[in-house]
């Protein structure tokens, strides 16, 4: 992944699009909503994580489930906080109502659950970032993501091998993998699945039209220039050829495949590893002493 490019995505504008909730972003969070029946305790505060990157389904879907849960909804840039508070804003004569807690950083150990839709795929850290995800959790917390795997737009990568051009997307990470990282930033019993989506389209500038939505092209190989009026219409008719790798559908519409990566993840008691000078922070040392056993 270009890091720089992806930070630059994370940290930029909204796009008009997503603050009407593009639909494969509002698919999967329904998606992910539905698994929530089989958490046992109904968390008291949880945490959207970069709620302008996931769409904005998941507010309205975990409103209705947790009713008087205390939401804190985080995001990467002073733009997309804008942008989100905005989304968020209750009517005027709704006074009453208490106002969104929307900031640029989660409040440390709080949260019973962290919430973060379709944004993993696209961040140049992960492994910080899920170091950010545990540090946000309080002891038995736990977090629910979604993200793109490998498998994700496999049709339009063969239209650009086919054409000779750079990468149109960076490689995605493994499910596996995924459940590998949460072990190591602390996580415990992490439980991976992924399904397949196939998105239909009646032409070439409908489907641009949603991916342009959806993100970025974020591969270090991609074109190192912008690309001209010619080579758009050689990209359409690249994909809209009759030979076309997304051209599966039996009616004619364009086919394009999104691999879903679905994670879930508990936040350990902490424990401190015995060497000759142990360091615990304040926090994790207050959780360890609130899970031993009563003494005289």
């Amino acid at each position: 992944m270009d890091a720089v490019a992806a930070q630059r995505w994370l940290q930029g504008r909204v796009p008009a699009a997503l603050g009407a909730d593009a639909w494969l972003h509002g698919e999967v969070a329904r998606r992910m909503e539905s698994r929530l029946q089989w958490m046992r305790q109904a968390p008291a505060h949880w945490v959207d994580w970069s709620p302008s990157l996931g769409g904005w389904t998941a507010a309205d879907l975990l409103a209705q489930r947790y009713p008087q849960a205390l939401v804190t909804r985080v995001e990467s840039s002073v733009q997309r906080l804008a942008a989100t508070r905005a989304q968020l804003a209750k009517p005027r004569w709704q006074f009453w109502k208490t106002p969104p807690v929307v900031q640029a950083q989660a409040d440390v150990g709080q949260a019973q659950m962290l919430w973060a839709n379709m944004s993993l795929h696209a961040h140049p850290d992960p492994q910080t970032l899920l170091r950010q995800w545990h540090d946000a959790l309080a002891v038995d917390g736990f977090v629910m993501f979604s993200c793109l795997g490998p498998d994700s737009l496999r049709e339009i990568r063969a239209v650009y091998e086919q054409q000779g051009w750079p990468s149109p997307t960076h490689a995605f990470t493994d499910m596996h993998d995924w459940g590998d990282l949460l072990v190591q930033a602390g996580f415990a019993e992490p439980v991976m699945d992924m399904e397949r989506i196939t998105l239909t389209y009646a032409d070439a500038d409908a489907l641009l039209a949603d991916l342009r939505a959806m993100g970025r092209n974020l591969s270090p190989a991609r074109h190192v220039a912008c690309r001209g009026r010619g080579w758009g219409a050689r990209l359409r008719a690249a994909l809209s050829a009759p030979d076309s790798p997304l051209r599966q559908a039996q009616d004619g519409r364009l086919s394009l495949t999104f691999e879903v990566i679905y994670g879930h993840a508990l936040k350990p008691t902490p424990r401190a590893r015995v060497t000759a000078q142990t360091e615990v922070s304040l926090h994790d040392l207050k959780a360890m002493l609130g899970q031993r056993p009563a003494r005289d």
